[in-house]
């Protein structure tokens, strides 16, 4: 291009000089009349007119012909010089590095409103693929070590430990940013002492109340108790007029957990490696304690029998109960419901706040990626940053696990959710948590129907998650 510019600049001053030799015969008897002028101009004309002499004349008419050519030329270079100018953006793509995220179909346009930014902010060519949710792990784990796997994707906390295990997650340092989090919520993904992913949302569940029927959120179970005495006082055996306090599953050990929690109990221990399978904490002293008031609950008639989880809804919705435990799932239908409510953090008793299990959505670099440390870096830097998270959080409306954009979400019952989550635990994420589920709910539901006293259901249920983390199941 540089040399087509030098050629066409040289012939454009030629027929320039042409035009001007033309039109200097003519102005020679303007120059004899102007002899009186100073010497120095003679002498500028003279030297202007010493090539005439050495060119042969040219007529006018190619002259012009030459002309035209010439910007023709011109206004040629002028259309091809204009994709120049763009060059730069599309170089800056060509060269950028590629990275790759998965994400299900729920996230996903989350993070492709994030791709502009990336390549303009960052450098980096963002590539986000969308698959379904109950196929992506899967995918992910055979496509990884053939290095056909993404370099990022994003992934529930609850398989961390599986990834890890498999050599399919990538150790990433989050100790300078993860003060900007949830505790919760950056201890969720870790395993074995190591941190494998950047949380970017949170959930847990929240203390419902009726609002017309309780004005403040109770401080303890203590207090919980107290007030579903009030309300039950006047029950009768007529079951569909009566009115009760707090109500929740008769079984579902998820749901019972913070109660569990206010009472000192636990699953398992912990450890500076995290969570401990050796320590199994059902049969703890807080656990026990929680089961002999759930028990006491019960006995008083507090709340119906076989209560499921419809039903547990249904009874709050419909104003028959005044106080629940549920999550995110439950609060558009009681807002259809014209239910006034509030959803508080969870009751305290030993401990200020009951602490319920929390889950998360994070980031997680594949180890085979041809750019896993640049990966790393683009997570905790760019996909992890405030700007991102609200970006998230817009997109998704999913409790943010950034406090930063927590703490501005004018959704009252996002906030709610968000602030009964602070003191939330994560969800155990190592294989031993298996055991865990049978034995616990097997628990619960025998105090809930009075099949067995509490100390001796909890007691069998801790004996059995030993046994079977004993052999392996």
């Amino acid at each position: 291009m540089k040399h087509k510019n030098l050629v066409l600049l040289i012939t454009f001053l030629i027929m320039a000089l042409f035009v001007f030799t033309a039109c200097g015969g003519s102005s020679e008897e303007a120059t004899e009349d102007t002899a009186s002028e100073s010497t120095d101009t003679a002498v500028v004309e003279e030297t202007a007119e010493e090539p005439v002499a050495e060119e042969p004349v040219v007529e006018e008419e190619p002259a012009a012909e030459e002309e035209v050519v010439a910007e023709e030329a011109a206004e040629e270079e002028v259309v091809e010089e204009q994709p120049a100018e763009e060059a730069p953006a599309e170089e800056a793509a060509a060269d950028a590095i590629t990275l790759t995220l998965w994400s299900d179909d729920g996230q996903a346009p989350a993070f492709q409103a994030m791709v502009d930014a990336a390549l303009e902010q960052y450098g980096v060519n963002l590539v986000v693929e969308s698959l379904i949710f109950e196929d992506m792990y899967e995918q992910y784990n055979l496509a990884a070590p053939a290095g056909e796997g993404p370099d990022i994707i994003v992934a529930p906390h609850n398989i961390i430990g599986e990834l890890s295990t498999n050599g399919l997650a990538v150790p990433m340092d989050l100790s300078d940013i993860a003060g900007q989090y949830s505790a919760a919520a950056i201890e969720a993904w870790q395993y074995n002492g190591e941190q494998y992913g950047l949380p970017f949302n949170t959930e847990n569940v929240g203390f419902f109340i009726n609002t017309d029927v309780v004005s403040a959120c109770p401080a303890t179970w203590t207090e919980v108790m107290d007030i579903s005495r009030e309300i039950s006082a006047n029950n009768t055996d007529d079951i569909e007029t009566n009115k009760y306090g707090f109500v929740r599953m008769q079984a579902d050990p998820y749901h019972f957990y913070p109660i569990m929690t206010a009472f000192g109990g636990y699953v398992f221990g912990k450890t500076d490696q995290g969570y401990n399978p050796e320590d199994v904490g059902l049969d703890s002293e807080g656990a026990l304690a929680a089961a002999e008031f759930w028990d006491a609950y019960i006995k008083e008639g507090l709340q119906p029998a076989g209560v499921d989880g419809e039903t547990m809804m249904t009874l709050f919705e419909s104003g028959q109960s005044a106080m629940t435990i549920t999550g995110p799932w439950f609060t558009q239908r009681v807002i259809d419901s014209g239910i006034n409510f509030q959803i508080c953090p969870i009751p305290g008793e030993v401990i200020e706040r009951g602490e319920p299990f929390m889950g998360s959505f994070g980031l997680v670099v594949n180890p085979f990626s041809e750019n896993a440390d640049l990966a790393v870096i683009f997570v905790k830097e760019f996909l992890g940053s405030e700007e991102n998270a609200q970006i998230l959080y817009n997109e998704t409306l999913k409790v943010p696990a950034h406090l930063g954009v927590l703490a501005t979400i004018d959704d009252p019952y996002l906030a709610a959710y968000g602030e009964a989550g602070l003191t939330a635990q994560a969800m155990p994420a190592i294989p031993e948590m298996t055991a865990v589920w049978s034995a616990f709910n097997n628990a619960v539901l025998l105090v809930s129907q009075q099949g067995d006293t509490p100390d001796n259901a909890f007691i069998t249920a801790a004996e059995q998650i030993r046994t079977a983390i004993e052999e392996g199941q």
